[in-house]
């Protein structure tokens, strides 16, 4: 039996946004692992290379990761050397999350795949119209950006 055409589902925008993001995430995903890199522990890496030294809880809420997963990519991150965690200045009792010179070399690379892979996905689209679909994701995205 052929798949239904459904031309209705699939001219909603909501659709199609699912169709771009879940082709966009596999080639990003496949150029991270270029890299040796899983996609959450490269959104961790970013963001501990942005906030760091950051504590361990408010790393977790920044990027919305429940603080069970956060540990276990916290530990990955910390066994390949990418980033090490010491008391906090501001709380001895926290954990300050911060990147190592190692992790900072790993993340360039990584962010240089990861536009790599995006030129791929927006490569239908002129500077100009990708400049818009960015702008018009933030609008509706919810990210308040």
């Amino acid at each position: 039996m052929s798949e239904a055409p459904l031309p209705a589902i699939r001219s909603l925008p909501s659709w199609l946004l699912g169709r771009a993001a879940a082709r966009g995430r596999a080639l990003v995903a496949a150029a991270l692992a270029e890299q040796d890199m899983r996609m959450w522990h490269h959104v961790v890496l970013s963001a501990v290379r942005d906030l760091g030294p950051v504590a361990q809880a408010d790393l977790g809420r920044g990027v919305g990761l429940d603080p069970k997963d956060l540990v276990g990519i916290l530990n990955d991150l910390q066994t390949a050397g990418l980033v090490v965690r010491e008391p906090d200045p501001k709380d001895r009792r926290k954990n300050a999350v911060s990147l190592t010179a190692r992790g900072a070399r790993l993340l360039t690379r990584c962010e240089k795949a990861a536009r790599a892979a995006n030129d791929e996905l927006l490569a239908p689209l002129s500077e100009a119209e990708r400049e818009q679909l960015t702008g018009m994701l933030r609008r509706i995205s919810g990210t308040g950006h």
